[in-house]
């Protein structure tokens, strides 16, 4: 079922003619003694009264007569329709779904917590109104199925790449990529609901409370280790440029046991926490 517009008439000067009927009758049967007309004219000016309806703006109206649906009215202001239709109306403003924190298993089994923020509106009435039974509350569960499903689908983070093989991307260095997906998931998910999906994004990610503390220790040492290939790939660079200097130059000429011992020292100067503290040799090269 899709929407479909219902056109409608002004009703500024139907509300005009149906007080002057309703009161009309009235005062006609008291004055002239003819209660039975008057009493018509007051009874057709109420009817006419009954189809007026005030829209506001970004908001509609769902109309059926006898269970078939007959349109959509979305032009704001004072309208009229037939006094027979139901009417229902229907925000068509943004509203913001904060959803709560789910604690869910990623990919790699990690016991993770995640939430999102769903910014929604509807887009077809008629799909919100008869596709499902509460449109709102369909939109909470399937949002919530929709980060539950993500997160099951993507790792945390990389520090188990070697073992399991993850995608490129993680929920946690990924975000735009996972919004992205998070938002194109819900809108094939709320279609059903005619709801539009305008942004979609991840409130809240964090290790669940149990592995916290163990997943930070870990996290700091592989940062340490991170540190430390790279302060070992600087020396061994620094280490290569100074031999190869002292070569070229001809300033002093090493065997290889002294190029050894001089490794030795340069790495352990370059490599240490603390500064090291020279020790100045006074005699030959070789004593």
């Amino acid at each position: 079922m899709n929407e479909k517009e219902l056109r409608s008439m002004s009703g500024f000067l139907l509300f005009g003619i149906g007080l002057i009927m309703l009161f009309g009758g009235v005062i006609f049967s008291i004055a002239e003694g003819r209660p039975n007309f008057g009493i018509l004219v007051s009874i057709i000016g109420f009817i006419i009264l009954i189809g007026l309806t005030v829209i506001n703006p970004n908001e509609a109206v769902v109309t059926t007569f006898f269970g078939d649906y007959m349109g959509t009215m979305k032009q704001s202001g004072l309208r009229w329709v037939n006094p027979f239709f139901r009417r229902k109306k229907m925000s068509l403003r943004a509203r913001n779904l904060n959803g709560q924190k789910l604690k869910v298993n990623d990919k790699l089994g990690n016991p993770i917590e995640i939430a999102a923020v769903v910014v929604w509106r509807v887009g077809d009435t008629a799909k919100a109104s008869f596709e499902v039974d509460d449109y709102t509350k369909y939109v909470e569960i399937q949002s919530e199925a929709a980060v539950r499903h993500l997160a099951g689908v993507y790792a945390y983070d990389t520090m188990e790449a070697e073992e399991v093989e993850i995608p490129e991307f993680t929920l946690r260095d990924g975000s735009g990529k996972i919004n992205e997906m998070l938002e194109a998931e819900l809108t094939e998910r709320l279609s059903r609901a005619g709801v539009d999906v305008l942004e979609a994004r991840i409130s809240h990610l964090a290790y669940a409370p149990e592995i916290a503390g163990a997943m930070l220790q870990r996290q700091q040492a592989s940062a340490v280790v991170a540190a430390r290939r790279q302060i070992v790939n600087g020396a061994v660079g620094m280490v290569d440029m100074a031999l190869a200097m002292l070569s070229e130059k001809g300033i002093v000429n090493l065997d290889e046991e002294r190029k050894a011992a001089m490794v030795c020292n340069l790495l352990v100067v370059l490599c240490g926490e603390k500064s090291v503290t020279p020790v100045l040799n006074a005699g030959t090269l070789y004593p």
